[in-house]
């Protein structure tokens, strides 16, 4: 039988025998896994073999290590040194254990392994380590045993989600105005209210699984179980986690499995001595822009450690599905650095790891077993056909893609172009162009924007004004023309989106400067590290237009189901730089020309009577109240057209009765 992926796309019809052979690869890899079993998740549990565990008798510690020859748990029990009655024995030929009397460990205590192997020795943490503390002193990292006598217990049920994903993207520890690190209960009790505010109904939790080097971002994974303790403790994440859920919001994570950090005494990085336990040998297994380890998911023990890895963060914690961070990096031996993906043989040219491919597809079928509810988000930019597509029909089975090309468009656009000559053709064009079989989630600007060295859209938009110019009482064209565009840049992203829209967090009001995180370049602060809330909050600012111009927009995508319609344009005038289109019955309508207001403009549109309700000129958007929201407009003429004031620089939705 043909795959479904096949039919859709005349295209691919050369490149179908890799196609079958990889869904091949695919299905006999599902059959090997699960073992007779209907559920390949069934027999993804590694994390509750091994690791540190009770049973009936007290305590069993199990550990995966093929080349070790001897390991020792090391911790206070044990003076931190080597002693053989915390020696583990042999259970097969690559797995180790020991049992221990109930009073040996207590939940809190500290502890390490310390591995041998031939011709070496060294400490390490457990792979499946749940919890990963760092001293004060020392910065040397711990495994912490973790069973609280009293589990935090679940309140909510997770909201639906038939609703299309409106995500605000989040980092906990950079959620706070203070110059520190802040926790789950301060991004609970301050945060999660205001994007239930703003109206987002997804939060996208970022640097979660424990990374020893804070300014990686949390995409330098040491510890792939354990919940970053610098943020707080597991049942503090589960909380957050919890009252997301009923404040009505889904919570998806970045899940990094598409390499992991390269240390060794608190990472995976030779562990039991060689480089090949979990990754690939030489350069294979280097990262070379991250110098970072790849994974070799070829492995069948590596593929169940990740498959397993999925099933705990949804189990464990109650998340509603997962990003995957660097799928391109995972997908192709090159990692997909320095190619220009212009040509489908790009994507099936013998350069793509076929193990990852099969272990992506693996993981979607997992995640799907474990909750058929929750959602899978992939971030891919080589626009690999069938990434957000079933994995029955051919694909990979992510729900949705990132539309990783709309940002960068965004910025060339504001870098390389004065105001006069934004093309609107191009602009729709480049907005919507994209694969109709793959569902997509558009964005002007993530994190990735506004990284060190990078800025946000409003900071290009206006420089160093936003740091002198941002007062109500304050004149300045810059900062008019920078609002006016940050609001209409959003409104056409989420009007030209295909199945959903993200913000990072602080972005959506134009939180000045960048992104960089404490290191030794910058004299370890916290300066660009944090969120100045207190500049939203204050009526004296600026920023508090944009963020009530967000609330509105999101306002409008969720009670109009925006994206249940498609995007049908109406006009692309470029001479004079109106863009209109209509979704559902919504009539979204763009004038980029930056002097020129345009009275009785006129073009075909949908016969009806036209209302509007959403216009970036409005005084509270920090626009300047040009739009007469009370008048009705109707179509007149065979064929209909309608006939609109139109503002310079603004934008306007209209609702058709």
């Amino acid at each position: 039988m043909t795959l479904e992926l096949l039919t859709l796309d005349k295209m691919l019809t050369p490149f179908a025998p890799v196609i079958e052979r990889r869904h091949d690869r695919f299905t006999r890899a599902r059959a090997a896994l699960a073992g007779g079993s209907p559920r390949v998740s069934d027999q993804c549990n590694s994390h509750l073999h091994f690791g540190l565990h009770r049973d009936e008798h007290g305590w069993i510690f199990r550990e995966w290590a093929p080349a070790a020859t001897a390991i020792y748990l090391v911790g206070p029990f044990s003076d931190w040194r080597e002693d053989p009655a915390y020696a583990l024995s042999r259970a097969g030929d690559e797995e180790w254990e020991i049992h221990l009397p109930e009073d040996a460990i207590e939940h809190g205590t500290l502890y390490r392994l310390l591995v041998k192997w031939d011709g070496g020795q060294g400490e390490r943490l457990p792979t499946h380590a749940r919890r990963a503390v760092q001293d004060e002193y020392t910065k040397q990292f711990s495994a912490q045993a973790w069973m609280p006598p009293r589990p935090y217990r679940f309140k909510h049920a997770a909201p639906a989600t038939s609703d299309a994903p409106l995500v605000y993207e989040a980092h906990v520890g950079m959620s706070t105005e203070h110059r520190r690190v802040s926790t789950f209960t301060e991004f609970r009790l301050f945060v999660l209210p205001r994007v239930v505010d703003l109206g987002y109904n997804t939060i996208q939790l970022m640097g979660i699984q424990e990374h020893p080097y804070y300014g990686s971002f949390g995409y330098q994974v040491s510890n792939f179980f354990a919940v970053s303790s610098r943020f707080g403790t597991p049942a503090e994440l589960q909380q957050l986690v919890d009252t997301a859920h009923g404040m009505g919001l889904r919570v998806v994570m970045d899940l990094v499995h598409s390499h992991a950090v390269s240390n060794e005494a608190e990472g995976l990085g030779k562990f039991d001595g060689t480089e090949t336990q979990f990754f690939h040998a030489g350069e294979r297994g280097r990262h070379p822009l991250w110098r970072s380890r790849c994974f070799d998911y070829g492995k069948t023990r590596v593929t169940h450690f990740l498959l397993s890895n999925c099933k705990y963060w949804l189990e464990e914690f109650h998340l509603d599905g997962f990003r995957f961070d660097g799928i391109t990096s995972m997908i192709y031996t090159d990692h997909g650095i320095h190619r220009d993906f212009t040509a489908y043989d790009l994507y099936f040219d013998g350069q793509q790891d076929e193990d990852a491919i099969t272990y992506l597809k693996l993981a979607n079928e997992v995640i799907r077993e474990v909750n058929p509810n929750a959602i899978t988000i992939a971030e891919e930019m080589s626009g690999m056909p069938g990434m957000a597509f079933p994995v029955a029909g051919g694909g990979f089975g992510f729900d949705y893609r990132m539309s990783m090309g709309v940002p960068d468009y965004w910025i060339r656009l504001i870098e390389e172009k004065r105001d006069e000559e934004w093309h609107v053709g191009d602009m729709f064009h480049e907005l919507t162009r994209g694969r109709v079989e793959e569902r997509t989630i558009s964005y002007a600007e993530s994190h990735d924007q506004a990284m060190v060295g990078d800025k946000t859209i409003f900071h290009r938009l206006v420089d160093k004004e936003v740091y002198e110019h941002m007062s109500v009482s304050s004149t300045s064209l810059v900062i008019d023309r920078g609002i006016a565009l940050h609001e209409m840049i959003r409104l056409l992203t989420i009007g030209t989106a295909g199945n959903g829209y993200l913000t990072f967090m602080g972005n959506e009001w134009g939180h000045p400067g960048w992104i960089d995180f404490p290191r030794e370049g910058n004299g370890w602060s916290y300066d660009h590290a944090r969120r100045l809330w207190s500049l939203v909050d204050d009526d004296h600012t600026r920023f508090r237009f944009m963020n009530a111009f967000d609330r509105e927009m999101i306002r409008v995508a969720t009670r109009y189901r925006l994206f249940d319609h498609r995007a049908e344009v109406l006009t692309r005038d470029n001479e004079q730089q109106v863009l209109a289109f209509t979704r559902g019955e919504l009539l979204f309508v763009f004038n980029f020309n930056p002097t020129r207001s345009l009275a009785g403009y006129e073009f075909e549109a949908p016969a009806g009577k036209y209302t509007v309700t959403l216009n970036t000129d409005r005084v509270e958007f920090g626009g300047f109240g040009r739009v007469d929201e009370s008048v009705k407009h109707f179509t007149r003429h065979v064929p209909p057209r309608l006939s609109l004031y139109l503002p310079a620089r603004s934008g306007m939705v209209l609702e058709r009765c």
